[in-house]
């Protein structure tokens, strides 16, 4: 076998890149597409246990959002930096930062998992969960607490892998442990009788065996192009700076969309409890529209860094408005046909009449924001290609504090009017955030491209010192 595998995409993806966007977002949806499927599921099955339980589930969801979103953050950071030593032909480089990636995330696994137990309880008390939903959202929180360093750890090798343009084996593994996942929900919940703890531990165990095996793949079968010397590794501080700059802000815009899911739970219980359930069915619902928007998104990370790396200010421009445009059709059509089905989808997770009600309500308002999310997702995710992190987390503060909490405040406490205030307040932020990211995309492009120079002749990037990758993808017609 190759020494190192996989360091011929660089040439494949300059050569072609619009299909190397598909090639690297097409495997993303799929995966995510899984893992939307188990979310479905799960409340499928947490909403037949009770209308309680899945209010109870409602309520867990903007912490665990908080401790997977930093997570996810800082792995977008480790894609780039490793993409980008990929695009400028540094293996040093991408070996340190994937051997960083490992150190740091063992730290936030640590400090998500404490501080969840530590401060469980009273986290959830301060979100306004009703007295008699907190046992069972405990049970949720504090079984999945105790899995979130295989999460954590799952997500930071994943990262690792996407950084050097390999998205098909974390998409495999990803996807595997996910339908584990949903053959394990009926059995903990219904059969072991645990109801919704046993939602989560069937998370913890598809979660542990998705990380054993990235451990296998990476550091016994060593069967990626970073390699890891942990025995010889020596703390570099300007790599860690480097994915935290990155990193972070999206880290911190993950914490602020969380405490937004927190407050607006707080809102709408003010309501009545069958609205945050009517709201986290319609969030999941959400999900299939933004999952194809992540992938193209998550795809676009991983060129911008090495297009960047390489000095390609031609091909960074035309595959930032390629990606957006189709993007941008793609949520027309999923929110025209959300719109008309609306009912359909909400009775597929509740029989109860409130929350239906209140969750198609929802989908009809929310389906015009749509299109916005995509710009607003792919400009923060092209950014941070560029190394640029902090946007995406000023525009999550604009949307999130600044338009679309005290908007629903002001309606519920101060006017008083319905329920589905909220949702416009929240279709108004979006929009005035999208248009906003997109000048600051313009102007984030516009700088890159002066920087490193509209275009290289083919001349000007060397040819790859790596040996080709004795794949099946290596195979592929470029």
């Amino acid at each position: 076998m190759p020494d190192r595998p996989g360091a011929d995409r660089l040439d494949r993806f300059v050569a072609n890149p619009r299909r190397a966007l598909w090639l690297l977002a097409m495997p993303i949806l799929i995966g995510m597409s899984i893992q939307t499927l188990y979310m479905i599921v799960d409340m499928f099955f947490v909403g037949r246990v009770s209308p309680e339980a899945l209010t109870a589930l409602a309520f867990n969801m903007p912490l665990v959002f908080l401790a997977m979103g930093v997570t996810f953050g800082l792995g977008t950071g480790i894609t780039a930096v490793i993409a980008q030593a990929i695009g400028a032909r540094d293996r040093i480089r991408a070996d340190r930062a994937a051997e960083h990636a490992v150190l740091i995330g063992a730290a936030v696994a640590a400090a998500t998992m404490g501080s969840a137990l530590i401060f469980g309880i009273r986290l959830l008390h301060a979100l306004g969960v009703p007295a008699e939903l907190v046992p069972q959202a405990w049970d949720y929180f504090r079984i999945l607490a105790c899995g979130y360093p295989f999460m954590v750890l799952a997500v930071f090798f994943r990262s690792i892998l996407s950084g050097e343009g390999n998205v098909k084996t974390p998409v495999m593994i990803q996807g595997a442990a996910t339908l584990l996942n949903i053959a394990l929900d009926p059995l903990f919940i219904f059969t072991f009788g645990m109801g919704v703890a046993g939602a989560a531990l069937a998370t913890i165990v598809s979660q542990a065996i998705a990380a054993l095996a990235f451990v296998y793949l990476l550091f016994i079968a060593k069967l990626s192009y970073v390699r890891f010397n942990l025995r010889n590794f020596r703390y570099d501080p300007a790599i860690t700076r480097s994915i935290c700059v990155i990193g972070l802000p999206a880290s911190l815009s993950f914490l602020v969309m969380s405490m937004g899911g927190g407050i607006f739970n707080r809102i709408l219980v003010e309501h009545t409890p069958d609205a945050v359930a009517a709201l986290q069915i319609g969030s999941r619902l959400d999900h299939v529209v933004i999952l194809p928007q992540v992938a193209v998104a998550s795809g676009l990370v991983t060129l911008v860094g090495m297009f960047y790396g390489a000095r390609r200010g031609d091909l960074l421009r035309s595959i930032v408005h390629y990606a957006m445009l189709r993007t941008i059709l793609l949520s027309m059509a999923i929110a025209a046909a959300f719109y008309v089905l609306a009912p359909g989808l909400v009775a597929f997770f509740t029989d109860s009449p409130g929350i239906r009600n209140l969750g198609v309500d929802y989908l009809r308002v929310v389906v015009f924001a749509y299109p916005f999310i995509g710009i607003s997702i792919l400009t923060g995710r092209t950014l941070q290609g560029l190394g640029r992190g902090s946007p995406e987390l000023w525009l999550s503060l604009l949307r999130v504090i600044l338009i679309s909490a005290p908007l629903a405040w002001a309606v519920t406490f101060w006017l008083r009017w319905p329920v589905q205030w909220v949702w416009y307040s929240s279709l108004v932020a979006t929009v005035i955030s999208a248009n906003v990211a997109l000048l600051w995309l313009t102007a984030g492009l516009r700088s890159a491209i002066n920087t490193i120079g509209g275009a290289a002749p083919p001349g000007d990037l060397p040819a790859a010192e790596l040996p080709v990758e004795a794949t099946a993808e290596a195979a592929e017609p470029a």
